[in-house]
């Protein structure tokens, strides 16, 4: 059975997407994301290379435009001018490129989205043609109003960026879910393949995440685990799970035996 993620009419086959951050060099980047599987990788226009350093190791160098997706994000912003400057950054820099990831951040202790700001900058992004997947809080009213606005994806925490936490309000993530016409694609928490499983299983389009690769011991080990995580938990999703009981139940009935 053909299952893609679709976002803004382009279809993937990996609903893992990977950031490129905090990794100890390009190559191992470059490994990491080869051995994932991702399709699309997100790039902080701010942290990193894409050109606008010239004589500086370019990201473009390990990743390949033609075989990866890549999604410019807004790390490190803190206002919606700040956001949506990065963002035409990255049009330039990317000839055009359209789709990016906005975050506007409110703090520097939590990484948590401001999202009065990230309201203003969606809408400004948005006029500007550009196709926005916007990272913000796990508050199904504010999705709504995101995907309302025309986002392409919206992007509810699962616990605070590289905290590691895993999915800390499964019950959020679900309602968010339910309502939603556009993918939700979990950002920021995950820590082990485990939580990657989880957001699957309840039924989110994706998982973006960085810092559970990047900062584990062997990277691209955890790369790979973090790819068949994702598979696992969206075939289980698929499948639809037993329910659950408060008792035993045998799982080779007597009933109708004549022993």
């Amino acid at each position: 059975m053909e299952d893609q993620l679709i976002i803004a009419g382009k279809a993937y086959q990996s609903r893992l997407l990977l950031g490129t951050g905090k990794y100890q060099d390009l190559q191992q980047t470059g490994e990491a994301v080869e051995v994932s599987g991702s399709e699309i990788i997100t790039v902080a226009v701010r942290r990193t290379n894409l050109g606008q350093n010239p004589g500086e190791p370019n990201i473009l160098e390990v990743l390949d435009p033609k075989k990866y997706t890549i999604l410019p994000n807004t790390a490190g912003c803190y206002t919606a001018d700040d956001a949506v400057r990065t963002c035409q950054l990255a049009r330039e820099l990317l000839d055009g490129h359209d789709l990016v990831k906005l975050e506007v951040l409110g703090d520097k202790r939590t990484l948590y989205p401001d999202v009065k700001q990230t309201l203003v900058a969606a809408q400004q992004l948005i006029d500007d043609g550009f196709k926005v997947m916007v990272y913000t809080s796990d508050d199904p009213i504010v999705a709504k109003e995101l995907e309302n606005m025309g986002c392409v994806a919206v992007m509810p925490l699962a616990a605070p960026i590289g905290s590691g936490l895993g999915i800390r309000n499964p019950y959020n993530i679900r309602m968010i879910i339910e309502n939603a016409e556009v993918p939700i694609i979990v950002d920021a928490g995950v820590g082990t393949a485990s939580d990657a499983a989880i957001a699957m299983e309840l039924g989110c389009d994706g998982v973006l995440m960085n810092t559970a690769v990047a900062e584990a011991k062997n990277p691209v080990l955890m790369a790979s685990a973090m790819k068949k995580a994702i598979e696992a938990g969206r075939e289980a999703f698929l499948a639809g799970r037993m329910p659950k009981k408060l008792y035993a139940s045998a799982s080779s009935p007597i009933d109708g035996t004549f022993f």
